[in-house]
């Protein structure tokens, strides 16, 4: 007969130190490990990996085996090996971001060869392609236009077909940023599809004043997020991107918190010019412990007339060498 052992710790990221197996149980502990890569496994995960570890005669078939490695693999962390690498925009707008200026294929061979800068300086880690979509654009009075579906569909299809991650993005308006999470919700049935709110836009008034959002309001938002994925069985984590370039943009920052076993949130640097204006703002951003997991935005020169945009740009090293370094990395 023929036994097949399996390594919990392998897949779930568990420390083989500490294992004991006494008759009436298992005990695991672990030494306390840096925030980053352990933080990515969920809680949940864990927990299940101990209950089937106690199983005392458990042994898996090859069909079993392979299934089961797969279901792990589902739960682990994008962010695990691999940094994003995303073109922000509007599909149907050139104003609006490198998104809207190209056909989707144009984008992913560009995106490539961006990537492939990425991939030198990444140090071994991987680059996932993104599209950052606006998803809901901010009207004069703090109105919504939600963006076709069709169009949306068409770009998620897209995305899927070439191994490209999607993030849909509300600028909120007038409305309450729970809301306008909830309006996403149902896109996260696709596996490539994660979420982002972005507070300059929560305003009526955009283009005069900055938005903003609570502590409150982010915790609620990743809360009603994960529990939308418990609900309908979506697998694995996903990210959920709050940008911030102003101190007005997040209310009582210092409460925001970023331990939710489902949703992954991340803290992205917004804003645009020169060098040391665009360190200067991430700098702030990186006074947030809280929310350790970090994203940076870089703009383009578009061209159109009153465009803010960074001169020179930051290379891929320079990004990379931010402290903390970010994971997620978007151009307008």
């Amino acid at each position: 007969m023929t036994v097949v052992l399996i390594s919990f710790a392998l897949f779930s990221g568990l420390s083989a130190q500490g294992l004991a197996m006494p008759q009436t149980g298992i005990e695991i502990s672990r030494e306390i490990s840096p925030l980053f890569p352990a933080a990515y496994y969920n809680n949940y995960l864990e927990e299940r990996n101990m209950r089937e570890a106690a199983l005392p005669y458990w042994v898996f078939t090859e069909t079993e085996f392979s299934h089961n490695k797969h279901r792990y693999l589902e739960n682990e962390s994008i962010l695990l090996n691999n940094d994003i690498l995303a073109f922000y925009g509007h599909p149907l707008s050139k104003n609006m971001g490198i998104l809207g200026r190209h056909s989707k294929e144009e984008l992913n061979e560009k995106l490539e060869v961006l990537a492939e800068e990425y991939r030198v300086a990444a140090g071994g880690r991987g680059i996932r392609k993104a599209f950052y979509i606006i998803f809901g654009t901010v009207w004069p009075g703090g109105d919504i236009g939600i963006i076709r579906e069709s169009v949306l569909q068409e770009y998620i299809d897209f995305a899927l077909e070439n191994d490209i991650l999607i993030f849909i993005d509300h600028q909120i308006g007038r409305f309450d940023p729970v809301d306008s999470l909830k309006r996403m919700l149902p896109w996260l049935k696709y596996p490539n599809v994660h979420l982002a709110l972005d507070p300059e836009w929560r305003t009526t008034k955009p283009m005069q004043e900055i938005g903003t959002v609570s502590a409150e309001e982010i915790n609620k938002a990743q809360r009603v997020m994960e529990d939308y994925m418990i609900e309908n069985q979506i697998p694995g984590e996903r990210l959920l991107v709050i940008h911030q370039f102003n101190w007005r943009m997040i209310s009582s920052r210092e409460n925001v918190e970023s331990n939710f076993q489902r949703v992954r949130l991340v803290h992205c640097a917004d804003g645009f010019g020169s060098p040391s204006i665009k360190r200067q703002s991430y700098a702030f951003n990186a006074q947030a412990t809280n929310i350790p997991i970090k994203g940076f935005k870089l703009f383009y020169e578009s061209g159109i007339a009153g465009a803010g945009y960074d001169y020179p740009l930051l290379t891929p090293r320079e990004v990379f060498g931010l402290n903390p370094r970010p994971y997620v990395v978007m151009y307008q």
